[in-house]
């Protein structure tokens, strides 16, 4: 027990850390190469902090427990949206641009109802893997296109801008790549100390598969989302925050299930449906309302929308507590 209580400490002691050479290196890097820091969000810092998620759910997949692997990817979806991006908001608000309303949310809705709709015979199969895994491609590509489309005038005035210096400013490639990689190690591998010693507290504790997923490790697998919005926040990288939320939730929802299912058939607890898909479907709904109202009344996303997220969070978590003793 003493044993988990250490790998937590110091988890958490080199997670803070490994977020501020990893959101370090992201930034530089968008930088160098004049990309928009919302894609740079997406596919890096999005991407790359869903590794825990991927590790964990593959892991459970193959250790016959596909209750913690869906458990997992929906519960940090959840957690990502009600406690990252609320907390992140909560201290540095954000500005929501026309391409977030008009691409990147609605997407987020379609890969949710997917979701939902790939679950309603009780049963995610080879076939419903292939199709998740299918779909990320996809989004991920339309993703990469659209942001730099739209972007491109604006990136070609930041390089007439910025042209001299440039080299002074931002460091080599390859030190750029070689941060950016020790970064998401330590991130990945801390936060995987964490979960460690947070499941081995809850099983001493007796608590039961689907909760230890939905909660424990949705949180842990969650903290290099959480760690990364709030170091881009504090860095003035808002953009690169939104877009790490939106990025994870759809690499979870469709690469982290998607490998799952592929590795073996998971048949799904009525619970998940009737609890944890709602939850994510309204939560994510709630985003969009938010987020639209602020970029119609042209007003950051702030602290009224990230204190109503957090509530979301603390109200789902004490939903989990009541029909975890049912």
């Amino acid at each position: 027990m003493w044993l988990a209580v250490i790998a937590i400490l110091i988890g958490l002691a080199i997670l803070v850390w490994s977020a501020d050479v990893f959101i370090d290196a992201a930034t530089a890097l968008a930088k160098k190469f004049n990309a928009p820091s919302f894609l740079i969000g997406v596919i890096i810092l999005g991407v790359g902090t869903s590794a825990p998620e991927m590790v964990v759910s593959a892991l459970a997949a193959l250790e016959g427990s596909p209750e913690l692997a869906l458990g997992n990817a929906y519960g940090s979806n959840i957690i990502n949206i009600a406690l990252v991006l609320g907390a992140t908001v909560l201290i540095s608000p954000i500005i929501i641009h026309k391409g977030v309303i008009k691409r990147d949310l609605p997407i987020l809705v379609v890969i949710t109802a997917l979701a939902a709709w790939q679950l309603r015979d009780g049963l995610l199969s080879l076939t419903d893997g292939l199709i998740l895994l299918a779909s990320l491609v996809i989004v991920l590509g339309i993703q990469i296109i659209l942001s730099l489309r739209e972007s491109k005038s604006n990136d070609e005035e930041a390089t007439t801008e910025n042209v001299s210096g440039t080299e002074d400013n931002h460091p080599s490639l390859m030190r750029g790549l070689g941060s950016l990689v020790i970064g998401l190690s330590m991130l990945v591998a801390s936060s995987q100390a964490i979960v460690w010693g947070a499941v081995e507290l809850a099983t001493f504790w007796g608590l039961s598969e689907l909760i230890i997923g939905l909660t424990i490790v949705a949180i842990g697998t969650s903290l290099p989302e959480l760690v990364a919005s709030l170091s881009a926040a504090r860095k003035g990288e808002h953009d690169m925050a939104l877009g790490n939320i939106i990025g994870s939730n759809i690499f979870n929802t469709l690469g982290v299930v998607g490998l799952a299912a592929l590795i073996a058939p998971i048949t799904v607890s009525p619970i998940i449906l009737s609890r944890d898909i709602l939850a994510m479907g309204l939560v994510t709904l709630l985003l969009v309302a938010m987020a639209v109202f602020a970029f119609m009344s042209k007003r950051p996303f702030g602290r009224a929308s990230g204190s109503t997220l957090v509530l979301f969070f603390v109200g789902y978590t004490l939903w989990l507590m009541q029909t975890a003793n049912m």
